[in-house]
């Protein structure tokens, strides 16, 4: 046999190796697919690890179960708070260049005062995680356009134009990823300091009449490359929180533009409705049209009265009567009016984001934080009631608020009735338990059927929370 042959077999021979490990790996890439595509919940693994984009139902479900989080309206406006010109000015403080008509050269230099030398990321995040809270919303840019990152767009943000040097969110994003905290960002579509913007041109903004003829500059030169080093740099983010769409310039064309530029940088990202002209709550949309107005609604310092049955939603609400500080506002809501509005906002099938407004110092009020305390208080113990569950399969209750999973009931009992029975209407199935969500033990409640569709459970003569007592039911079937 001489050298070609030898040479020529031994290539073949190679060949056909080469064709059999393609053939294999070809067939264990098919049975990845497969598998995958049999699990449904797991993400693809592409060749190179990359993942399949998750469906709308898997993008939501960490923000289905969290049911509650922080908002935060932190920037120049802390300065004044609420004060201009030794003049208290009305109306929420985050909107006070608006409200005393200042100008932008006045308005900058409040920058130079802003140095929150107390600022703590940790603090922050553990008085959110204290309080049962999920995820952080803090405004990485408010109506005012001041940034609250090391933007490289503009030198109008935290590192560049203020003493502090220090970037805020790259610490909040490093602090929430120790803690287990999803961090998400808001982000104002408006903008009063950009030439290109709307503020310069009037200041009536609300009147709707007017335009700026540069917006489609501002939006495609400045906030679309200042969202992109929020999503790439500081990511991934939970959410992307839009605000400010209801000026004149904004159409829902460009809202649908811009939820598509952030999923793509961001595919499993949540958007908010407020990306496109999102006030009306996606209340009566169809499928297509509620990815075009964003993923869930945000009712602003109100809760639905029926929740908004087929639409995911958030109410977002403040403590006092602003979001940004204001030094003198102390009409604050009571520890136990927000507890209960975070059972009725679980129980209509909602999320409840609720707002701290930190001081020029950086640092949260005492008031909120006491409040948050007395949450997480109630939380540590009742916690199974509020995380992952979803809307009351009953009607209106006189006593309180039911949430529900798959095989239980939670009562929320707000008013303990003296005769000791607690009536549950609406229900026909039968309860396998009932006790208290307090009770380690849990110690079997007594039930009685009092008619083919309601129940009596005997509950104790002293409630075990005078605030908000949960009463778990173990029923069969659906």
């Amino acid at each position: 046999m001489d050298n070609k042959t030898t040479l020529f077999r031994n290539h073949n021979s190679t060949c056909r190796s080469r064709a059999n490990a393609v053939i294999i790996i070809a067939a264990l890439f098919m049975l990845v697919i497969t598998s995958c595509q049999e699990e449904g919940s797991k993400p693809f693994l592409g060749l190179f690890g990359e993942k399949r984009p998750l469906t709308k139902d898997e993008r939501m479900k960490w923000w289905r179960d969290a049911r509650f989080g922080m908002f935060i309206h932190w920037g120049l406006y802390a300065v004044p708070a609420g004060q201009w010109k030794g003049k208290q000015i009305p109306g929420i403080g985050e909107w006070i260049m608006e409200r005393a008509d200042i100008p932008v050269a006045e308005y900058e230099p409040l920058a130079q005062q802003f140095n929150p030398v107390k600022f703590n990321a940790d603090e922050f995040v553990g008085i959110a995680k204290n309080a049962g809270m999920k995820y952080i919303v803090i405004t990485s840019k408010h109506h005012d356009g001041f940034c609250l990152w090391d933007s490289k767009v503009t030198d109008y943000d935290i590192i560049d134009a203020t003493p502090f040097k220090r970037d805020i969110l790259k610490e909040l994003s490093k602090a929430c990823r120790k803690q287990g905290i999803k961090l998400c960002f808001y982000h104002s579509i408006m903008d009063w300091h950009h030439p290109d913007a709307q503020r310069p041109f009037y200041p009536n903004y609300n009147d709707g009449k007017k335009s700026n003829p540069n917006f489609a500059r501002y939006v495609e030169n400045y906030m679309k490359p200042q969202l992109k080093e929020l999503i790439t740099k500081y990511g991934p983010l939970g959410v992307m929180w839009f605000d400010g769409e209801w000026i004149k310039d904004w159409t829902e064309p460009q809202g649908k533009d811009l939820y598509n530029y952030v999923r793509a940088l961001q595919p499993n990202i949540l958007i908010n409705n407020r990306v496109g002209k999102g006030r009306k709550e996606m209340e009566g949309l169809n499928k297509g049209d509620q990815e075009y107005a964003g993923d869930f609604g945000t009712p602003e310092q109100q809760i639905p009265a029926t929740g908004l049955p087929g639409v995911d939603w958030e109410s977002c609400m403040t403590m006092n009567d602003t979001w940004g500080y204001k030094s003198y506002d102390h009409n604050w809501k009571s520890s136990e009016d927000l507890l209960q509005k975070l059972a009725d906002i679980a129980s209509k099938g909602g999320n409840f984001l609720l707002n701290v407004g930190p001081t020029a110092e950086g640092v949260i009020p005492d008031a909120s934080v006491e409040r948050l305390a007395a949450i997480g208080n109630w939380m540590k113990v009742n916690s199974e009631s509020i995380y992952g569950t979803t809307a009351s399969p009953l009607g209106k209750l006189p006593w309180g608020r039911c949430t529900a999973k798959p095989g239980k009931l939670y009562l929320h009992v707000f008013d303990w009735p003296t005769n000791l029975r607690l009536e549950v209407p609406g229900l026909k199935n039968q309860v396998n338990k009932a006790y208290l969500l307090s009770d380690k033990k849990r110690t079997t409640l007594t039930v009685r059927r009092e008619s083919k569709d309601t129940i009596a459970v005997r509950i104790p003569r002293e409630a075990p929370d005078v605030v908000n007592t949960v009463v778990v039911l173990e029923i069969k079937d659906k």
